[in-house]
């Protein structure tokens, strides 16, 4: 009996340790390359929001790109519909957010 007791207890002790030791989940940071089929600069001009076909899925993902040096490629149409891309994004507030936005070819 006092063998199970110090058995349950150390099961118990790991769980808890486990518990309040573990990291929380973040974000889930997706990579992809598509293509883009539409892009709006926001009237303000400090956001794109992009539609782009997967090209794996060819599902139409939307991502909002908000670094200044992209948007300026866009008013300058370095970047373009059409234009094969390479972007990591996660998800924030509902909106995918943008942490990588490139041209596959380079730009």
């Amino acid at each position: 009996m006092k063998k199970f007791a110090s058995v349950v207890a150390m099961l118990v002790l790991t769980a808890v340790s486990l518990v309040a030791f573990s990291t929380p989940a973040s974000a889930e940071e997706v990579k992809m390359v598509g293509v883009i089929t539409k892009a709006v600069v926001a009237a303000d001009k400090k956001s794109v929001t992009v539609t782009l076909k997967d090209s794996k899925t060819a599902a139409e993902v939307v991502v909002v790109v908000t670094d200044e040096l992209t948007i300026d490629k866009f008013g300058d149409k370095r970047i373009v519909e059409g234009d094969e891309i390479r972007v990591k994004y996660e998800a924030v507030d509902g909106k995918n957010m943008t942490k990588l936005f490139k041209k596959t070819a380079g730009c």
